[in-house]
């Protein structure tokens, strides 16, 4: 008898917390988890758009074949999503390229 009251109590509880702290914290984890796996994918696309594309006044091209790119590995985001994830690769880029300035230029 005592074991079914506890049954009954317990199983209720161990729901709750499982419903309401357990799969938060996992969805919580995958989507951070996409968003990294998405982010690298739009970092590894806009290095070879800009390496493609070096001219100036091709951001159009760019954008397409980052577009192009991400739907072929499966990425389906908005354009304004994918608007500022481009603009934080670019920067990134920019940054690394201006801190570590090719060999030739220095000469």
């Amino acid at each position: 008898m005592n074991i079914e009251i506890i049954i009954k109590v317990v199983i209720p509880i161990l729901g709750a917390i499982i419903t309401y702290i357990l799969v938060p914290l996992i969805l919580q984890k995958t989507t951070k988890e996409q968003r990294n796996n998405i982010y690298f994918w739009v970092k590894i696309a806009v290095g070879a758009a800009e390496q493609i594309y070096a001219e100036k006044g091709q951001g159009k091209l760019k954008k397409e074949y980052v577009v192009d790119f991400l739907t072929s590995k499966g990425i389906n985001i908005t354009i304004q999503e994918l608007d500022v994830l481009i603009e934080a690769a670019v920067k990134e880029l920019n940054l690394i390229q201006q801190n570590n300035p090719p060999k030739d230029a220095l000469v």
